[in-house]
């Protein structure tokens, strides 16, 4: 049921605190600098940002300001597929995106509050700022592989004392099956936005999410809930995490007031070893997994995120995708059970061809 009114969203976002606070970043003026150099911070935010009390202002997505988005068309009628598909043991592409600024704000749970965040690694669409709607992302610049794939994509920026250390090139996003029957899967709707994890989280909390992968690893040593405080000093190791986004949506909005509740990580149907998507979230859509590398080892005592201890790692999307090119490469890696590259093309089935041209575009 959708509940409008500034005040419910207040009550709706406070009692979120601490589990769903989750950060959005966005570009200020300083991100006019070149796409390498982080934006000037004109205070310390470290530990602000997140705090979930506040209503959201309007914006041009969401006029009244309530905090629910609703998606237009709705996706009604959905049964979560219980289907078992042919064997595949892969069904994903890669959409990887370079760093393209940092800045303090969030245009998700901050949006048109410049500042007001603690500091985000953006990656994607270069003009992701807190004043950025689906409108102004939609078919901006990108840094990602494909120029079709305008989607913003930020996390909590890593400092190495008050050094900050930004990822060095194209960083791999999965885009993947979350549930068994990966022929069920659908592409994103236009202007679906989320958190993954939340910057309150505790140890444990971190540890048993959903998402959580592989946790913090850097050369031998995996499955880290905190960042470790020393990895081995050599040229071919860096800092690591993997984590994975939920996949179920409810097909009704494409945010809200705590920017996770439309969304669902799948279940295991009983009985069985098979995922497939909750009732009260029946679409199928694509997993995505953040693959980040972080160019910092030896000595990581002082290495921490601006939301605070390693445990505090989340991720956010703000999908601005081209429908066509999306709905292609779903369909070709998703749907058809392949292990694509970032043009759409599996090396080990070449007779499937790809999707992209050598340019990453749609022919």
């Amino acid at each position: 049921m959708r509940i409008r009114g500034r005040t419910l969203s207040a009550l709706l976002l406070a009692t979120a605190l601490g589990v769903s606070a989750l950060s959005v970043d966005a570009l200020t003026a300083a991100a006019s600098a070149p796409s390498d150099a982080p934006a000037v911070r004109t205070a310390d935010r470290s530990h602000a940002g997140h705090v979930m009390g506040a209503s959201a202002l309007p914006s041009a997505d969401d006029a009244d300001g309530d905090g629910y988005i609703p998606a237009n068309p709705p996706v009604t009628g959905v049964t979560p597929s219980q289907a078992v598909p042919p064997p595949a043991y892969f069904h994903e592409f890669q959409a990887n995106c370079s760093v393209t600024h940092t800045a303090p704000d969030d245009p998700i749970v901050y949006p048109g509050q410049p500042g007001a965040s603690h500091d985000h690694t953006f990656m994607g669409n270069t003009s992701t700022n807190a004043h950025s709607t689906t409108a102004s992302l939609t078919n901006g610049p990108t840094t990602c592989s494909a120029p079709a794939d305008s989607s913003a994509y930020w996390m909590p920026s890593l400092y190495n004392g008050d050094r900050k250390i930004l990822p060095v090139g194209p960083q791999v996003i999965y885009y993947k099956s979350g549930v068994t029957d990966y022929r069920s899967v659908r592409p994103f709707p236009t202007g679906l936005r989320f958190v993954v994890g939340s910057p309150a989280q505790t140890a444990q909390e971190f540890r048993s999410h959903k998402g959580f992968v592989e946790g913090w690893e850097c050369g031998d040593s995996f499955f880290n809930v905190d960042i470790p405080a020393s990895c081995p000093s050599r040229p071919d190791v860096q800092l690591n995490i993997r984590f994975q986004a939920p996949s179920c949506w409810n097909g009704l909005h494409l945010d809200t007031p705590d920017h996770k509740s439309h969304m669902a990580y799948p279940v295991v149907k009983p009985g069985t070893n098979d995922n497939m998507c909750p009732a009260s979230h029946p679409v199928a859509l694509p997993m995505i997994e953040f693959k980040m590398a972080f160019p910092v080892n030896g000595d990581m005592s002082q290495v921490r995120l601006s939301s605070g201890r390693g445990y505090s790692f989340h991720y956010d999307f703000f999908n601005a995708w081209e429908e066509r090119t999306l709905k292609a490469l779903v369909d070709h890696c998703v749907v058809g059970g392949l292990q694509c590259d970032t043009r759409g093309y599996d090396q080990n089935h070449p007779e499937r061809g790809a999707v992209l041209n050598a340019d990453h575009r749609l022919p």
